[in-house]
């Protein structure tokens, strides 16, 4: 897994006010906590923000704080958007052990055709699109893949039923629905015998 390295300002200014101006200056106020740390108030530059997170990995990359001169591997753990504009406007670091799992969150692919759904003009239906998972960083996938080949009609997949790369475990209630199939419109369809 490649790591990010990004510099930060500690001990930033706090109040609305000073928040604001840090924000039209271009900076994203943020605060970085862990086990055996104490909360540091930090900024970071937006642009160099999203280009940290821009990989494959997105918001789960491991990420190198230098916050001038004191150094910190941490996750972006919570991100706060603004309601409008959509731009983040505070984030969370966390301070990790790359050696110890930590639960994230991963997209969902479905991949394949499940060829009798089809042929019974039924539906698959994808309800869950992504997954809490436990791992080590240098093992959290970009994506995992649920394939649906052998999917039949009436049939659902579960977290259960989804296959998860070495390393890595589900951290969601097995039981919960990932796909599931449906009747489509066509099987819907009711042809009624004509009354003499």
């Amino acid at each position: 897994m490649s790591q990010a390295t990004l510099s930060v300002t500690p001990n930033r200014e706090l109040g609305s006010r000073r928040v604001r101006r840090l924000r039209h200056a271009g900076f994203i106020p943020g605060v970085i906590y862990g086990e055996g740390v104490a909360p540091v108030s930090v900024s970071v530059d937006a642009k160099a923000f999203r280009t940290a997170v821009s990989g494959d990995q997105g918001l789960n990359s491991l990420i190198n704080l230098d916050a001038e001169g004191t150094a910190y591997t941490v996750m972006a753990r919570e991100i706060q958007r603004h309601p409008v504009r959509g731009t983040v406007i505070h984030i969370d670091f966390q301070v990790i052990d790359p050696d110890k799992p930590v639960i994230v969150e991963v997209p969902l692919h479905v991949t394949g055709d499940a060829v009798e759904v089809r042929h019974a003009d039924w539906e698959v239906d994808q309800q869950l699109f992504s997954i809490e998972i436990k791992a080590r960083p240098s093992q959290i996938p970009t994506h995992i893949d649920v394939d649906i080949n052998n999917l039949t009609v009436g049939a659902s997949i579960r977290v259960s039923d989804v296959v998860l790369p070495a390393g890595v475990e589900s951290a969601m209630d097995a039981t919960i629905t990932v796909v599931t199939t449906h009747a489509g419109r066509a099987a819907k369809t009711v042809t009624v015998a004509p009354t003499e």
